[in-house]
């Protein structure tokens, strides 16, 4: 579907209210990655198994699916336990590799892992901030954390970082995904140390393109510039909970080819 006619700021915010409403669906769960950390009840499970799948959220969903699906088989369908007891020899004869997302990573991963989860939890690595307030210095300070012993230098770019002015698009998937609301049946509502109206959506080609046809976004660049422009402008239409307008970005998108 292809919208030809120019809306007034008002039809606009009134056409994304309805997108949005329409695409935030359980149905929406069954192509999409979110649906594997559905299949766990546990907070902790839950929030370690959504982190993982986040991390490899680039490719199609499909891809995603079938690699996530890998990641629950390698951690026994225990993700919790199975941190508590990893150790690198864990690992060592299995295979695992998505896009550059490899058995490598995923061992630095699982080692930092276990080490928040002797001490604290995920939720915990993203409840204070570092310099700076708000989404950005939260995902700044989880990434001081997750890779303050990190032996790997190749592990660290798949945490992209927002002080380098990337849009971080999976790690605000991650956080859509904890902090929003679960009435609707997809995301989950699990963490309450981050107000909702902090979140930024997760900016990507495909949502910038359809932000940037509806005038809501003016920046060529897919960076975390560009999301704050885009989540400035989404905040006036609703300030309590703007990544809610994720679902009507990308739903235009995937389903309407819009």
């Amino acid at each position: 579907m292809v919208y030809l006619f120019k809306m007034t700021d008002q039809e606009l915010k009134e056409f994304l209210d309805f997108k949005a409403e329409q695409y935030e669906k359980s149905a929406f769960i069954s192509s999409d990655p979110i649906q594997l950390p559905h299949r766990f009840e546990r907070k902790e499970d839950i929030e370690i198994i959504a982190f993982l799948v986040s991390t490899i959220a680039w490719g199609t969903r499909k891809g995603i699916i079938s690699s996530g699906e890998k990641l629950i088989e390698i951690m026994e369908n225990e993700p919790l336990s199975f941190i508590h007891d990893y150790s690198q020899k864990t690992l060592k004869h299995s295979l695992f590799v998505h896009r550059t997302f490899n058995v490598a990573d995923l061992n630095q991963f699982f080692l930092s892992l276990h080490r928040i989860y002797m001490n604290s939890n995920l939720e915990e690595c993203f409840s204070s901030h570092s310099e700076m307030e708000g989404v950005k210095g939260r995902i700044a300070n989880f990434r001081s954390i997750f890779f303050q012993t990190n032996d790997l230098q190749r592990s660290m770019k798949h945490v992209s970082d927002p002080l380098r002015n990337s849009a971080c698009k999976r790690i605000n998937m991650y956080l859509r995904w904890m902090v929003r609301d679960a009435s609707k049946g997809v995301d989950f509502g699990l963490w309450k140390s981050i107000p909702r109206s902090e979140l930024y959506l997760p900016l990507d080609v495909h949502t910038s393109r359809n932000a940037r046809n509806l005038g809501l976004l003016s920046r060529k660049q897919d960076d975390w510039k560009a999301l704050d422009e885009l989540m400035l402008r989404l905040r006036e239409y609703d300030s309590n909970d703007p990544a809610k307008y994720d679902f009507a970005l990308f739903g235009i998108g995937a389903f309407e080819k819009f």
